[in-house]
């Protein structure tokens, strides 16, 4: 399979399809829940911007730099965010996993963290990363918590790193995991995955298959393949 192959996640509460302009109206809606590009310590588009960044996004995926998702909330159908593999490095096995929003009514929610633990189950066991990063703004205190409950850990900070649109200078916090922490990461995030389901009184999700099922679509072979989780050894 090649390094960086377009493909579609399938999980109980969230899909991850190949972002494209389709999904626009619907992020255009999601993004005015909460005004998310209002916050200045990071940058998501306002809805007349969003179609310039799915471009831009598409854009990076041609050149192999971004691989973008549009994440449909499976309870509506709908794209409520993005999330991408981003910072590709092929020759290394390494990606990070960034660039992600979410509609304010969907943080914290199970649709995060399954998201989270379909990219990673792809980055580790079918694309063979030895490291996964995540990336964020210092002064992004609630993003920096969220990744840490993943069971990353703090690489860095590097200073000055980015020039923001309002003209302030972000330090990013580098966190990883690597790929002898993801055993104990995938049973941490499925075990999170299962207290979420039994907290909004669903089905008891099988420990270790939180993810359900994914489905790869790949575009350069014509062919499909399912993957369920809940019956992979651990």
């Amino acid at each position: 399979m090649p390094f960086l192959e377009p493909a579609t996640l399938v999980g109980k509460h969230a899909i991850l399809e190949p972002l494209s302009q389709r999904h626009h109206d619907d992020l255009v809606e999601a993004v005015k829940d909460g005004e998310l590009w209002k916050l200045w310590y990071t940058i998501i588009p306002d809805p007349a911007g969003m179609r310039a960044d799915i471009d831009r996004r598409l854009g990076l995926q041609a050149s192999g730099a971004m691989l973008p998702f549009a994440v449909l909330d499976v309870a509506t159908g709908k794209a409520a965010g993005i999330t991408t593999y981003m910072n590709v490095d092929a020759p290394n096995r390494r990606v990070e996993i960034g660039g992600t929003w979410y509609r304010k009514a969907l943080q914290r929610t199970a649709v995060n963290t399954e998201c989270k633990l379909m990219l990673l189950t792809r980055a580790f066991e079918s694309m063979n990363c030895i490291a996964v990063e995540f990336r964020t703004g210092f002064f992004n205190h609630a993003s920096r918590r969220a990744i840490e409950r993943l069971g990353a850990k703090m690489d860095g900070i590097l200073r000055s790193h980015q020039i923001m649109p309002n003209g302030t200078l972000r330090d990013t916090c580098v966190y990883s995991i690597i790929a002898g922490e993801w055993p104990a990461v995938k049973t941490h995030l499925s075990f999170k995955l299962e207290e979420k389901q039994i907290a909004i009184g669903g089905v008891k999700l099988r420990t270790g298959g939180g993810a359900g099922a994914i489905r790869a679509h790949s575009s350069s072979h014509k062919r499909k393949r399912d993957v369920d989780f809940s019956r992979s050894n651990e």
